[in-house]
C-alpha cells in the first residue's frame, strides 16, 4: 500500500465543486475545492451536526452570511464557522476558494508538534 494518493481535479475554473473526501481517501477532514460565477447564490442556509468549517478564499469578491451577519470576503480571506451557524454565500464577482470540514475540538496535534525529522 503506498503511502500517499495523487489525483488531479483540473484547473479551479472548470468545477463548481468537488470534494475530496472520497477521491484521496481521506480520513481526517473534507475539503471541497469550489468555484462560483458573478452574481451567483447558494441556494439554501445550512449548518453542521459536528464539523466546523475554514473557508479560504484564493480568487474574487462576494459575501457570506453568518447567522444572518454579511461579511464581505475576497482574495485572502480566510473565515471559520462553528458547526452550529447558519450560513450561505453569494459571488459579486468569480469566485474560487477551498472549504474543509473537521470535527470541532478534534485536533491534538499541529505543526512542529506533529512532526519527527527523518
Amino acid at each position: 500500500m503506498s503511502k500517499f494518493k495523487k489525483e488531479e481535479i483540473g484547473t479551479i475554473n472548470g468545477v463548481s465543486k468537488v470534494f475530496l473526501h472520497d477521491l484521496l481517501e481521506l480520513t481526517c477532514c473534507e475539503i471541497s475545492v469550489n468555484s462560483m460565477s458573478a452574481g451567483e447564490k447558494l441556494p439554501f442556509n445550512h449548518r453542521h451536526k459536528q464539523n466546523e468549517e475554514v473557508y479560504i478564499f484564493i480568487k474574487g469578491e462576494g459575501a457570506m452570511t453568518i447567522d444572518n451577519e454579511v461579511i464581505k470576503v475576497k482574495e485572502g480571506s480566510c473565515i471559520k464557522i462553528l458547526a452550529e451557524a447558519s450560513r450561505t454565500m453569494e459571488a459579486k464577482t468569480d469566485l474560487q476558494y477551498i472549504c474543509i470540514q473537521a470535527k470541532s475540538n478534534s485536533l491534538e496535534q499541529f505543526g512542529l508538534a506533529d512532526t519527527e525529522l527523518c
